[in-house]
């Protein structure tokens, strides 16, 4: 039987499968990955799908692996076991002949140092192909996906119904959200998209962005519905003194910036503030960008309105980013609660009297959310909230909270295709 070649896409992805979850990295980073380079359109396609969909489903993958075997395999089986996951998912839950599914997985294996593996795995992907089908059938997907610690938070925060209509948002494929410079209808019908309640722009195909009209000219970019949200609670921006702050990558700042703002925008990031740079040239926009750390930062003067998209856990945002939920934990959620604290204050010291401030933050938790408010409110800080209306978000009344303030959650616009989850509230400086 033929070996794999070491390049080959699946060889490829049980690497970066391996350092997602072994060394800790980001899925989007992996996917830089030069071996990718040289591959075609569609295997790289393939790739980003197989990753995606095996983070999306590996709580249930791996029930699958433990229903198969009497024990857990070794420490030293790891570059095996990633390699059995993929092939799992190729099998039961993406289009890929079972025959294809089986004999390259066990090839990839055999061709390795791990080589010793290969009947094992041939023998459990054989009996998955004959009996797979009824085990999912059978199994409770959104709870197996989900973290313990995430499935608590949300039941807690939410209730079981809505955690579970949250679990079952994060394993769909989010589609591409557009935000458009001007003419959102035009650009509609030119980019085979649909127009949002919220105004954003939706395609439901694939394929690269790049190469679509507009995209060099700067007429749009990409940006998910709910993240287009937040820029717009601070009104009529024309001519104001606007500070975004943690602003790269630089959705919300374009969105400023093309509604007329005098922007500054402001992050730690040197690499994540080149991509904002590019974009900004690519839409023709201005602003001022700065280079630092927004919680230490001292404006020369302060500022009309403030736009702070604090640093999260970035659990709201488990549709485009499966491996955030295995990366993350209820510790470090408590940690960038101190961090968003500390940035929320600095924010409000940044603003002139009767100014507004928009803090969001794309975190299904509380504690990085409406605890972050409630606690700036207990301890008599020089605020006040302003209630957000239905009105602003598309009529979408669902996305207001009983407080006033903004609750995006994956499973709404669940008929379109979900948004990523994200809190916004809107405060007053008095």
């Amino acid at each position: 039987m033929k070996r794999v070649k070491p390049s080959s896409p699946r060889a490829i992805a049980v690497d970066l499968l391996s350092m997602v979850l072994d060394k800790g990295r980001l899925l989007d980073e992996v996917l830089d990955d030069p071996r990718l380079s040289p591959l075609d359109e569609r295997d790289r396609g393939f790739v980003r799908m197989l990753l995606g969909t095996t983070l999306r489903r590996l709580g249930q993958i791996d029930s699958l692996i433990e229903h198969c075997l009497d024990k857990p395999m070794r420490a030293g089986a790891a570059w095996a076991e990633h390699a059995l996951r993929l092939g799992i998912c190729q099998l039961l839950f993406l289009d890929v002949a079972p025959h294809a599914a089986i004999s390259t997985t066990v090839d990839l294996v055999k061709g390795g140092t791990q080589a010793g593996f290969a009947k094992l795995l041939n023998a459990v992907l054989r009996r998955l192909d004959r009996e797979g089908r009824d085990l999912i059938a059978a199994q409770d997907a959104e709870l197996l996906n989900t973290p313990e610690w995430l499935w608590r938070s949300w039941a807690r925060a939410y209730g079981e119904d809505i955690a579970r209509a949250i679990a079952a948002a994060h394993l769909v494929e989010a589609p591409v959200d557009i935000s458009v410079a001007a003419d959102p209808a035009a650009w509609a019908e030119r980019l085979e998209a649909s127009i949002l309640p919220t105004g954003s722009l939706r395609r439901s195909g694939g394929g690269a962005v790049v190469g679509l009209p507009g995209f060099d000219e700067g007429k749009w970019w990409v940006q998910d519905a709910a993240a287009a949200l937040p820029a717009r609670l601070l009104g009529d921006v024309r001519g104001q003194r606007v500070a975004d702050l943690c602003a790269a990558p630089g959705g919300k700042a374009l969105q400023l910036a093309v509604a007329g703002a005098k922007l500054t925008a402001l992050d730690r990031s040197a690499k994540r503030l080149k991509r904002f740079t590019d974009n900004l040239r690519r839409l023709g926009l201005t602003a001022n960008v700065v280079e630092a750390d927004a919680g230490a930062w001292i404006p020369p003067e302060p500022f009309d309105a403030v736009l702070l998209d604090a640093p999260c856990s970035a659990t709201g945002t488990l549709r485009r980013h499966p491996d955030v939920a295995r990366h993350k934990n209820p510790a470090e959620v408590m940690k960038l609660a101190g961090v968003q604290a500390r940035l929320l204050r600095a924010a409000l010291g940044m603003l002139k009297p009767g100014g507004l401030l928009v803090y969001c933050t794309c975190s299904l938790e509380p504690e990085e959310g409406p605890d972050q408010i409630a606690a700036l409110l207990a301890e008599g800080a020089p605020i006040e909230r302003v209630a957000i209306g239905a009105e602003e978000v598309g009529g979408m009344a669902e996305l207001i909270t009983p407080e006033g303030d903004l609750r995006t959650l994956p499973c709404h616009l669940g008929g379109l295709g979900g948004m990523d989850a994200f809190f916004a509230a809107r405060l007053r400086k008095v």
